[in-house]
């Protein structure tokens, strides 16, 4: 059996979802083999560990969701991790936020295909003027540039859902100077490195707007 093989039993191990579920992850899977091969979409190294690095990395953050169905904003959705992956799995009514054009087509032809409820803003996220429950966002941006995109998208009691690697402390510390917040971070299921994070009653320091603004 390949390494893809094995890490897609382990994605199910773990995520034990009905037939429709699965057949729908397979098929996102061959859509993504097959843009690929046009448009890079990611790397042939990461699509080799696709079920682990994109698909498990992105499935774990279904348990911070509620259980009734939400709006949430995924920003910079690229491929789809992890909008596309929390969509399939039923979370609710995803937006998934992407600028660079092939990428939303690609977006796009996913949803459509896979009759998802999800929408596509093609839009740089400045850009976007809905409003979500859950904010997500995978690899994007460091933690207070991440978070000052976030807030205007964010209603009173929404929150931040983040996928962060090794240096998540140091930008924590440094969102401090920037943001007032509730954190907690969990180990992530797909990477040693990496945790999830999750952010609530998020607002701004007093003078922090143009420092943040400064930083980009």
């Amino acid at each position: 059996m390949s390494d893809f093989e094995q890490e897609r039993e382990e994605f199910f191990r773990h995520f034990p979802v009905s037939h429709e579920t699965r057949a729908k992850l397979d098929r996102y899977a061959e859509l993504l083999r097959e843009w690929n091969a046009k448009f890079n979409l990611v790397s042939e190294n990461s699509f080799l560990h696709l079920w682990r690095r994109h698909f498990l990395d992105s499935a774990q953050l279904l348990k911070f969701f509620p259980k009734e169905k939400i709006i949430a904003a995924d920003l910079g959705s690229g491929a789809g991790f992890p909008g596309i992956v929390l969509s399939i799995l039923g979370v609710g009514k995803i937006h998934l936020v992407e600028s660079i054009g092939k990428k939303a087509n690609f977006l796009l032809a996913v949803i459509e295909d896979l009759k998802l409820d999800a929408q596509v803003e093609h839009k740089r996220i400045e850009d976007c003027r809905l409003k979500a429950d859950i904010v997500t966002a995978r690899a994007l941006k460091p933690l207070p540039e991440l978070l000052a995109l976030a807030k205007p998208l964010m209603k009173k009691d929404s929150f931040c859902i983040l996928l962060k690697g090794q240096h998540l402390d140091d930008e924590l510390t440094e969102s401090t100077k920037y943001w007032r917040f509730e954190s907690k971070t969990f180990p992530s299921l797909s990477d040693s490195s990496g945790r999830v994070l999750i952010i609530r009653k998020l607002d701004r320091q007093a003078k922090s707007h143009a420092a943040i603004r400064h930083r980009r």
